[in-house]
């Protein structure tokens, strides 16, 4: 496995299941962090599964939908915190930055739970959202009450308690610190919690309007994805390792022009991708009313009857096939998806800039750049 893949590389092999209080550097030199990230969210889920069927055999089914979702994904979030941590540690592994990683990543699963409700959405990497998933098991069972309802109340609550144990897992991240840098990592945490939460309300605020506010555009990019899924894990990984004011600012920097980036991919993605590789409808965004930076752009440019096909088309939960069609005809012939692409490649250029430059080792160097290049480049 190569430096930059072992990072990266989201097809793990099974292990055995790891109890997360015991000494992770245990494990064999092959094992790579991301391959340790992947363990400790396998055992900390199976010892909170435990404590849930110990009340009852009636919660296996809540727990059976956490465990065939939870595995795998792309652990960008994960890498960057890693990879942070390294960063500051000249290249060495940080003690806790494996448990700091899992609780980003299940923190983030969390959200994604939440996310879909708000979305009503269908799927999620190719398997049905948690909601829909217990409302179709209401449904078939003939279950007494109003089975959407039921669906997302069992989602609501899979999301709580995943929001829960991922604030276990950063306890046990800062156990052995020091005062100074646990209050410090446990502020990061909450900021980049508090800001994800602000920026999801003003994502769906948008969704409730008729046009698209440019500023508010801005901050849904900043605080929902760039400082989310980039700038907040590299800050959390570097915090913990005690990395200096100098190389958090070049953190914040690479993640707010990656993260841009790779919400900006996200976008063109949930309108052009392909259903098979994302294991997402490319009709969705467009039914939910996302007011993306693409949809900014359109309908900026757009003429009058473009402007009535987007008014028509964005936001309508029974928009078909040729409806979606004519939006992504309007996307390309208004200019939007190329100025997209533009200012994607423009801050791909200022975060790779940023990490030649960076004050860290050259094999930390390099792994950043791949995973910088693999947030924008990406095709799911």
């Amino acid at each position: 496995m190569t430096q930059t893949a072992e990072m990266t590389d989201s097809s793990l092999p099974h292990r055995p299941v790891l109890d997360t209080g015991s000494s992770l550097r245990a494990i064999d030199d092959a094992t790579t962090e991301l391959e340790l990230v992947e363990e400790v969210l396998t055992a900390h889920f199976r010892r909170h599964a435990l404590t849930l069927q110990k009340v009852g055999s009636e919660l296996t089914p809540a727990v059976d939908a956490v465990g065939a979702r939870i595995g795998g994904g792309k652990r960008l979030r994960a890498a960057f915190c890693l990879w942070g941590a390294r960063g500051a540690a000249r290249g060495l592994s940080v003690p806790g930055v494996v448990e700091l990683a899992s609780a980003i990543e299940l923190f983030h699963f969390a959200a994604l739970v939440h996310d879909d409700v708000m979305d009503d959405s269908d799927t999620r990497r190719g398997l049905p959202t948690v909601h829909r998933h217990f409302s179709d098991t209401h449904r078939a069972a003939a279950r007494r009450g109003n089975s959407d309802t039921w669906g997302t109340a069992v989602a609501i609550l899979v999301g709580d308690m995943c929001l829960s144990w991922s604030d276990d897992l950063v306890a046990a991240a800062v156990d052995t610190v020091g005062r100074d840098t646990r209050q410090a990592v446990r502020a990061t945490w909450t900021e980049m919690r508090d800001e994800a939460y602000a920026g999801q309300y003003l994502d769906m605020l948008s969704q409730t309007e008729d046009h698209t506010d440019a500023d508010r555009t801005e901050r849904i990019l900043r605080y929902k994805s760039a400082r989310y899924s980039i700038g907040q894990p590299l800050r959390l990984g570097g915090t913990l390792a005690g990395a200096g004011a100098e190389l958090l600012a070049d953190y914040d920097r690479i993640g707010l022009s990656a993260g841009e980036a790779f919400q900006l991919r996200d976008d063109i993605l949930g309108v052009f991708g392909d259903e098979k590789v994302t294991g997402k409808p490319a009709i969705d965004d467009i039914r939910e009313g996302k007011r993306t930076m693409l949809m900014a752009l359109a309908e900026e440019s757009a003429n009058r009857m473009e402007r009535r096909v987007i008014a028509d088309c964005l936001g309508n939960p029974e928009l078909d096939a040729d409806g979606a069609a004519r939006m992504r005809e309007i996307l390309e012939s208004t200019g939007a998806l190329e100025r997209v692409e533009q200012r994607i490649t423009e801050l791909a250029e200022d975060a790779l800039g940023v990490v030649a430059g960076a004050s860290v080792d050259e094999r930390t160097r390099q792994a950043l750049t791949s995973l910088v290049e693999r947030c924008v480049w990406r095709r799911s």
